[in-house]
């Protein structure tokens, strides 16, 4: 449901709140007075194309904003989660549109950024617009089919859960079936390919994180001669027997004894003394270790070409199966089951085929037992859409609903569904979207909402302009529809005729005014004194007389009185 909307800077607009009510909301005013640019706003709002020209001339910008609450669309809250926006409090949802005169335009939900299709889709479900507007449902004929479910309800929701159930466990083993459906040719190659690999990686003889050690060893091999020559150095700087040089091992000896002396005058240095001693028997321990490994390491020539061969294999193999051994062990794991599945494929392809058989046989026959459950909704809906209109001043109406049975099943069975109408005698029956004019289609529209009001989870319809051509009794059987689809539905209407305009819970009245030589739209909503100078405008014109306004208040005493037995 549409809560509020705010306008500013937009075609003749400066500045515009309108604050909607949960019922039928009437906007009525002189022609030109700006009622289509308030429709216009929504429509941009909900994602329709913008341009620079919507800007209000001297603005450089446009913005428009509105508030829905989100009570009953449920695939918009579902959306709101995919993606990723955050719901206001109190289930509500704040969108705005800025139009710059760059020609960029800026869409927000809840504060955040989104794309024109992210937004598209969050309002597809808002708001139905009918008129000479975006937004006809009625006119997609990739809806006519989903109008026959929703009256359905149960009965057909459920059997499409089942077929639908089957048409994805079907698809899942069709792209399985793909990935087996070799030719010969190109499943032997594949075969020759995978067994090669394989080989290769198994003659290898890899093991988990053996080029680390491999590595470390090799360095050691390709250094021997400088580690031994270093470590020689160490030890001869420890235990030099250079007459002109005094050991380091001596030095610390020497320092041992001068801890020994003052240690017979000050006891308490007994623990640096320990503790110094053990160091240096530490160290000399270290020294002859060090000197073991100097006299027992060699170099390998042999081993080393081992090390060198070893390591070039595992680089090969890293470049051609992946960054590490563990990634080659896993990518020979992969293609070792994807062999096993080529040498059994032809096995393997006839039980997937005869799976999807078997799921197709029974995913038929629920197509077609839905699309008889159809069928018999559909001769209902021909009967009471064209009771409906012939009460809209449409008494020629021949309405039809054409169904075809499409070559393949999809997820909403084998049925190709479209209305079909006729408005004058003689014409033929023709899609909607070709012989229906703007007038007709808001009262077609009207006809369906009657019907769908209990099932539609579309909250707020907007009708533009639903008067035209029509008048009299006409005018009182429409305003009475959109009454009752008010009682569920919320309800905008642009109108000119009076009986539709009684009917409303909220009246605004659009009017233009010049000011400092600009031209601005206002919007007043009416209280009950200002409804009854509007209704008299409308059914007086421009003097409002005592008759009239007489007339005006009994007009809203007789819808009042209306709405009361509903």
């Amino acid at each position: 449901m549409l809560l509020e909307l705010n306008i500013e800077n937009f075609a003749i607009i400066d500045k515009v709140n309108l604050q909607f009510s949960n019922g039928f909301n009437v906007l009525t005013g002189e022609t030109g007075a700006g009622k289509s640019i308030i429709i216009d706003a929504v429509s941009m709002v909900l994602g329709g194309r913008g341009g620079k020209d919507y800007i209000r001339t001297g603005n450089s910008k446009a913005v428009i904003e509105a508030v829905f609450s989100l009570n009953r669309s449920f695939e918009t809250k579902k959306l709101l989660l995919e993606f990723g926006l955050d719901e206001e409090q109190a289930d509500t949802i704040i969108i705005s549109r800025e139009l710059y005169d760059s020609g960029r335009s800026v869409s927000r939900v809840n504060g955040r950024t989104v794309t024109l299709n992210m937004l598209k889709q969050l309002t597809n479900k808002l708001i139905d617009i009918h008129g000479q507007h975006e937004h006809q449902s009625l006119l997609n004929e990739e809806n006519h089919i989903n109008f026959i479910d929703l009256l359905g309800k149960s009965i057909i929701l459920d059997l499409k859960k089942v077929i639908n159930i089957d048409y994805s466990k079907v698809k899942d083993l069709k792209n399985s079936l793909s990935g087996l459906a070799y030719d010969e040719k190109e499943r032997e190659r594949k075969i020759d390919l995978l067994k090669f690999q394989i080989d290769e990686i198994d003659e290898a003889n890899l093991i988990d994180n053996e080029e680390d050690s491999l590595i470390d060893e090799y360095k050691v091999l390709s250094n021997t001669e400088e580690i031994k020559s270093k470590l020689n150095n160490i030890v001869e700087i420890m235990n030099s027997s250079n007459y002109n040089e005094v050991a380091v091992i001596d030095q610390l000896n020497t320092i041992s004894e001068y801890l020994q002396e003052i240690m017979r005058m000050d006891k308490g240095l007994k623990q640096h003394k320990d503790t110094f001693e053990s160091a240096v028997f530490q160290l000399q321990d270290v020294i002859r270790e060090l000197r073991n490994y100097s006299d027992n390491i060699e170099y390998d020539g042999e081993r080393l070409k081992e090390l060198e061969d070893r390591i070039d294999l595992i680089n090969k193999l890293k470049r051609k199966y992946g960054n590490t051994v563990e990634d080659i062990l896993t990518y020979r794991q992969k293609i070792w089951d994807e062999l096993d599945k080529l040498l059994n494929s032809e096995k393997e392809i006839v039980r997937i085929e005869k799976e999807i058989s078997s799921i197709e046989k029974i995913i038929y026959e629920n197509c077609e037992e839905l699309s008889q459950k159809r069928k018999k909704i559909a001769a209902a809906i021909e009967k009471d859409i064209t009771k409906e209109l012939m009460q809209l001043n449409m008494p020629n109406i021949s309405f039809k609903i054409d169904f075809q049975r499409l070559d393949e099943y999809t997820r909403k069975g084998i049925d190709k569904i479209e209305f079909l109408i006729s408005t004058n005698v003689g014409e033929p029956l023709k899609p909607l979207s070709r012989i229906v004019s703007g007038g007709e289609m808001s009262r077609i529209m009207l006809g369906f909402k009657t019907i769908l009001a209990e099932v539609d989870n579309i909250s707020c319809l907007i009708f533009d302009e639903i008067d035209t051509g029509i008048s009299g009794r006409t005018a009182q059987v429409i305003s009475e529809k959109i009454g009752q689809i008010s009682r569920t539905h919320q309800v905008l209407c642009i109108t000119h005729l009076p009986q539709i305009a009684a009917m409303a819970d909220r009246h605004f009245q659009i009017s233009k005014v010049i000011k400092d030589n600009k031209t601005n739209t206002n919007v007043l909503t009416l209280n009950e004194k200002e409804r009854i100078d509007e209704l008299s405008r409308l059914l007086g014109g421009v003097n409002l007389t005592d008759t009239t306004k007489k007339h005006a208040m009994e007009m809203l005493k007789m819808t009042n009185k209306i709405k009361k037995n509903w």
